[in-house]
């Protein structure tokens, strides 16, 4: 929402992404789905499942924290490693 507002009252225009930044985030976004997918489908058990869960989620958290207290609107927009 902080983006959001921002963007809408600043004068400034976002930078493009790229092809390749927004390959990035699809396959970011669409990696968080891959341990539950596997593990409902019964390809990893429920153990491996949770772990890789697990990991992947704390590694978004780091990218999320990173993105939102550390860059600044601007560079947030086109941050690949970003929630939709």
């Amino acid at each position: 929402m902080r983006f959001a507002w921002l963007r809408e009252n600043s004068s400034q225009q976002a930078p493009l992404e790229n092809n390749a930044s927004r390959l990035i985030f699809i396959a970011y976004n669409l990696l968080w789905w891959v341990p539950v997918v596997l593990t409902i489908a019964g390809v990893i058990d429920y153990r491996a499942g949770f772990i890789a869960f697990s990991l992947i989620t704390l590694i978004r958290s780091a990218a999320n924290l990173y993105r939102n207290n550390a860059l600044d609107p601007l560079q947030a927009e086109v941050f690949p490693l970003r929630s939709p």
